[in-house]
């Protein structure tokens, strides 16, 4: 009697294997509904989660040429545009007057772009499909949680409702990579009642961000499903020269504002503070004020209380049009790089860019660890999911004829 050989077994890979599981389980399953209860869930979850990948990784070898994959990154006009970014916002460290706090946000900063680096050579270049569908079975709970949440006024750990909101946020935010794997995968009835069950709890909120930008990355989905290019192009744009002509915006749309909200709406007054802001000190929009300055300068009297909070506002003040342009540059290089080989992702990229970028132009406080924690996620999660189009239909079985 003849019996089988065994395969030999591997610890290594059976733990790299489990590691990776859990990895993917706390970014697309945790992620999303512990951020409806506490604000910290998203900064602890998703670094433990990408050290969980990169243990996995560096088991069973699968991050392969990282160097070459570094280095083609960091060559790449948005690389290069990132590096001067970056640069610069260390160097304004020389005359910021809130050199300790703007010391630890650059760190924060540079922390968060290692966490994307660790996380982006770790993915596994063909993901499995199990692993994906965790994500709209995250974000699907999540959002049924949080409808029952609106409606019964909060939960006990979350009296407040902070959590909530921002929970909210990182739901419209993670909705978008969640439809592109649905759509992917032929799933369109399960995507659009996905889209109904997150368009609810928007709806439910008090703070109408979440309806934003929802709002914004639905129209920008369509657009870009209708016409790829077109649509990456013109997110592209859109994006890039809003951020670079910036300090054009108050001049032009402080009458439009003062005609249809009045004069003493909260809009009015911020575009008019910015207005004064840029005619008062000419040569800052150069060099900008310093990182940091833009938040902390409301509590020292530097910047008035009723200033924009914006991430257009925040980029010029402390920054300048050196950042400006780099940040524009870094946009623009991002979207338009954003490729996927399959036609049935990039409208889901596309929308998920526009929705982080109109959440940010409408006072999300973008200086927080949790919104760069946040954004790291998203990438992230896009990775994984175009490492998981290797395969576009199930194999059929061939059956052969034994003689």
């Amino acid at each position: 009697m003849i019996r089988s050989v065994s395969q030999t077994a591997n610890p290594s890979a059976d733990a790299a294997a489990m590691l990776r599981r859990l990895g993917f389980a706390i970014l697309f399953f945790a992620v999303p509904l512990a951020a409806l209860f506490t604000r910290r869930a998203l900064v602890v979850m998703a670094p433990l989660a990408v050290i969980l990948l990169v243990l996995a990784s560096v088991l069973d070898g699968g991050a392969r040429h990282a160097w070459d994959k570094l280095t083609a990154l960091a060559a790449s006009p948005g690389g290069v545009a990132g590096l001067v970014l970056l640069f610069w916002a260390g160097l304004s460290l020389v005359w910021t007057p809130f050199l300790p706090q703007a010391s630890e946000r650059l760190l924060n900063i540079i922390g968060m772009a290692l966490m994307g680096l660790g996380g982006y050579l770790a993915i596994p270049e063909r993901m499995r499909s199990a692993n994906l569908y965790l994500l709209p079975v995250g974000v699907g709970l999540a959002a049924l949680i949080a409808i029952s949440l609106t409606i019964t006024g909060g939960s006990h750990f979350d009296p407040e409702g902070l959590s909530l909101e921002r929970g909210m946020l990182m739901l419209v935010l993670l909705l978008w990579p969640a439809i592109a794997w649905l759509h992917s995968r032929g799933r369109n009835l399960e995507a659009i009642g996905l889209a109904l069950a997150v368009a609810i709890c928007s709806l439910l909120t008090r703070d109408g961000l979440p309806l934003y930008g929802l709002a914004a990355g639905a129209v920008v989905f369509v657009v870009t499903a209708w016409n790829p290019v077109f649509g990456s192009r013109l997110i592209g744009f859109v994006m890039a020269g809003l951020l670079l002509f910036a300090p054009v915006l108050p001049f032009i749309l402080k009458p439009v504002a003062a005609s249809l909200l009045g004069a003493n709406s909260p809009t009015t007054l911020g575009l008019e503070v910015w207005r004064r802001i840029i005619l008062d000190e000419p040569l800052r929009l150069l060099t900008g004020h310093g990182l940091e300055t833009a938040l902390r300068g409301r509590f020292f009297g530097l910047v008035p209380p009723s200033a924009p909070s914006t991430l257009l506002f925040e980029i010029w003040y402390e920054l300048g049009l050196v950042g400006a342009a780099a940040g524009s540059v870094l946009l623009y290089q991002a979207v338009v790089g954003a490729k996927s080989h399959r036609a049935t992702v990039a409208p889901g990229i596309m929308a998920a860019f526009a929705c982080a970028f109109t959440l940010g132009c409408l006072g999300i406080g973008t200086a927080q660890v949790w919104w760069f924690t946040a954004l790291v996620v998203l990438v992230l999660i896009f990775v994984a999911i175009e490492r998981g189009q290797f395969r576009t239909k199930r194999p059929k079985a061939a059956l052969r004829r034994t003689v």
